[in-house]
């Protein structure tokens, strides 16, 4: 009787422990509080410090400086898309989306966010346009397009281009000017706005 020959099956990959996806989630909401006060090239001990790691715990997840920050920008624009289908579900459609705009301009303005960091250049940030697209386009779109289905918005603007106008504000706009991206992201807002007439 010949013995059937089996092929080895392929490993399955573990999930992350517990202990191991608690230490990432300190890592990176520490990484986003320093790089707020200190600028992407914050020291790496004061990341750990904050998280309540060793360096040795953070560099076995993020090997070079460039992965932390990338995964911290990833980590915001999912944070800012996600917060989209709260805001509809808590507030008037025109208001979730004023309160989504000024997530996202805090995002888009600060260094630690999409729109000014030095690093971009690095493979590591190589997905970050197209997570910016898939993310926060269609959570703009939806919150767009609710104001406009409610009648709180015009219907004669494209939600896309209004949301590259502010996108293009933001972008020259720098960390220091962060109020004034604020303001004139305000004065974009009030001009789709649509008041219907008082009786």
């Amino acid at each position: 009787m010949s013995v059937r020959e089996v092929s080895p099956e392929k490993p399955v990959p573990r999930a992350p422990r517990a202990d191991a996806r608690r230490n990432l989630e300190r890592l990176l909401r520490a990484a986003q509080e320093v790089f707020a006060v200190s600028g992407l090239d914050a020291p790496i001990r004061e990341i750990a410090d904050r998280a309540g790691v060793g360096v040795g715990t953070l560099y076995r997840h993020f090997p070079r400086r460039a992965d932390l920050v990338a995964a911290v920008f990833h980590q915001e624009i999912e944070d800012c898309a996600g917060a989209a289908a709260a805001l509809m579900a808590n507030r008037a459609p025109f208001e979730a989306l004023r309160a989504w705009v000024k997530l996202f301009v805090v995002l888009a303005v600060s260094k630690r966010g999409i729109a000014g960091a030095a690093l971009l250049s690095d493979p590591a940030f190589e997905d970050v346009p197209v997570r910016r697209e898939n993310q926060l386009r269609p959570a703009f779109r939806s919150l767009f397009e609710a104001a406009v289905s409610a009648g709180e918005a015009r219907s004669d603007i494209d939600p896309d281009e209004f949301m590259d106008a502010i996108s293009s504000l933001c972008m020259h706009a720098h960390d220091r000017r962060l109020a004034y991206a604020q303001r004139m992201v305000e004065v974009f807002l009030d001009g789709v706005r649509f008041d219907r007439p008082e009786c």
